[in-house]
């Protein structure tokens, strides 16, 4: 019974021989490696920010006919483009080479390669903030304009200069500064000379309300004579706004009295020499129609391009008695003003005193 009992002492094991990885599963391990990489950087070139530009605003001009290259040229030379390789990827991904279009266009902070890529194809230009100031010839001004536009400062000065186009916009050579009223407009890079000649015209007419109008009447002036006067307040009273309208007033009593406007503005005009501090009896020899001096009346053009407050001045005059004016001898920028010759004569000696005292303190 006891051997019957006793356990079967068991065999010797048998060694297992491991299985070998296929080929086919290192393929596989590596496809799908290559996959997740791919995917990584796929996902890298569409969704991750792809402009820095530290917060400082970036535009990028593209003209017409631009090639695809000096796009990308244009870009690169701007420096906020982190990895150039993967715009190009993307822009070739999305046919940009084949739809290029002109304007100028932002380069956001934060935008990434899909964003900025479908901005461009799509030519959904940033406008420009078209302002001028401190103008006096129309050179100036077209030096200004062509700023902000893609159009040469000879080109729109062409179009200043010329009779037929001028005339279609209701004015002629002389009177066509009178057109622009100083202001902050926006319009496309891309927007032709012409266009924004006519776009300056559509601002003149929304300016010149039936109420403006109606005020121009009023102090007996047409529009562009405003825009005249203007320009010579302006120049008489360049830091103190408040003081225009009073100023205004002046050169309104004279005209209504026919009398020579006799402002200096003019006479340095007429000179063309704008670095005339004090005007002499030489400059006020210089025959100009612009010399107020030796012409009665307004002349034929304005000397400047009047801020809109210089233009509320002619058209809001403040109404005084006043026909003379000079600077004050405490050099705060303001005028003494007199009804009489003899009392513009004594204000004229009390400025030149107080100027001579300067002098020998220096």
């Amino acid at each position: 019974m006891s051997e019957l009992n006793t356990p079967a002492t068991p065999g010797p094991r048998r060694s297992r021989t491991p299985k070998k990885t296929s080929k086919w599963t290192y393929a596989l391990v590596l496809i799908m490696f290559l996959f997740v990489c791919f995917s990584y950087y796929a996902y890298q070139i569409v969704y991750t920010p792809n402009v820095e530009n530290k917060g400082e605003p970036v535009y990028v001009l593209i003209p017409k006919g631009a090639t695809y290259e000096q796009v990308m040229d244009s870009i690169d030379s701007k420096k906020v483009i982190v990895d150039k390789l993967s715009l190009r990827f993307m822009a070739k991904l999305m046919d940009y080479p084949e739809l290029v279009k002109p304007g100028r266009y932002e380069l956001k902070n934060g935008l990434t390669n899909y964003h900025l890529i479908a901005k461009l194809r799509s030519g959904d230009q940033d406008p420009v903030k078209l302002t001028y100031t401190n103008v006096r010839l129309k050179k100036d001004l077209a030096q200004k304009l062509s700023g902000f536009i893609n159009a040469s400062p000879a080109e729109i000065d062409s179009l200043l200069n010329s009779p037929s186009f001028t005339r279609k916009l209701g004015f002629d050579t002389t009177t066509i500064l009178t057109m622009f009223i100083p202001n902050t407009y926006e319009m496309y890079w891309t927007t032709p000379a012409d266009e924004m000649m006519e776009r300056m015209k559509k601002e003149y007419d929304n300016f010149w309300t039936k109420a403006r109008e109606a005020k121009a009447k009023d102090v007996g002036l047409s529009k562009t004579e405003v825009s005249i006067l203007a320009s010579i307040v302006q120049a008489e009273q360049s830091i103190h706004a408040d003081e225009r309208p009073k100023i205004a007033g002046v050169y309104l009593n004279r005209l209504e009295r026919n009398m020579a406007l006799q402002a200096d503005p003019t006479v340095v005009y007429a000179n063309g020499d704008f670095g005339i501090r004090r005007v002499l009896n030489v400059h006020l020899k210089k025959d100009s129609p612009y010399n107020t001096y030796m012409y009665k009346g307004l002349p034929p053009g304005p000397i400047n391009l009047p801020a809109i407050s210089s233009l509320e001045a002619v058209l809001n005059p403040e109404e005084t008695e006043y026909l003379y004016f000079c600077a004050k001898e405490d050099f705060s920028g303001y005028h003494a003003f007199a009804t009489t010759m003899e009392e513009h004569l004594r204000n004229a000696r009390r400025y030149q005193a107080a100027l001579t005292q300067r002098k020998i303190m220096k």
